[in-house]
């Protein structure tokens, strides 16, 4: 499904770099083509990543091989809630359509606190469960085959509000973040 995103241009690599997240060392939770595009679309940059599933790591390192940044990226096993990674460590961390996923919010917020450096940036994105039907019906449609809806459904059902969220940053040192939404999803944009 992430392929079929990239190829119409909605990953937000571009919002990303927007929000001025275009240099230094990034951390992906949950690696996709968002980092591999961010990558592309930068110079002097590194990139790192933090995945669960050690299948979803071999798929990354196949991506970034075929996107020739094999020695741009580096990719860890391991949970979002303890990041692998050492405090103060990153310029920027990002993750796209992985929030829904992440069993203690509060954990990974802290932790994405915890390994940012003073002045690090932070962009989080994923679907909304309340998005308008007619969104969820478009989304459905635009899955490439039938296999992938009931995982887009319910990735869907799992997802949070913009108003679940801002109670859920209250809680963390993120909680001066800017939650916003817009047609399918939540952005979360902050400062460390």
């Amino acid at each position: 499904m992430q392929r079929g995103l990239r190829d119409k241009g909605w990953i937000e690599t571009n919002r990303i770099i927007a929000f001025v997240i275009d240099s230094g060392l990034a951390l992906e939770i949950g690696p996709g083509y968002l980092g591999l595009e961010w990558l592309k679309k930068t110079t002097n940059t590194n990139l790192k990543c933090v995945e669960i599933s050690p299948d979803m790591i071999k798929i990354a390192k196949k991506n970034a091989k075929e996107y020739h940044f094999i020695d741009r990226g580096e990719y860890k096993e391991g949970k979002a809630e303890v990041i692998p990674f050492s405090d103060n460590m990153f310029d920027a961390v990002f993750s796209n359509r992985s929030l829904h996923e992440w069993p203690d919010p509060v954990k990974v917020f802290n932790e994405i606190h915890r390994v940012l450096k003073k002045g690090g940036k932070f962009f989080i994105s994923d679907m909304r469960r309340d998005m308008n039907p007619f969104m969820v019906l478009f989304l459905k449609m635009s899955a490439k085959t039938k296999e992938i809806r009931p995982g887009l459904i319910s990735s869907i059902n799992a997802a949070y509000t913009k108003e679940e969220i801002v109670v859920t940053l209250s809680k963390t040192p993120l909680k001066d973040a800017v939650v916003s939404k817009d047609m399918i999803g939540i952005e979360i944009q902050g400062i460390k």
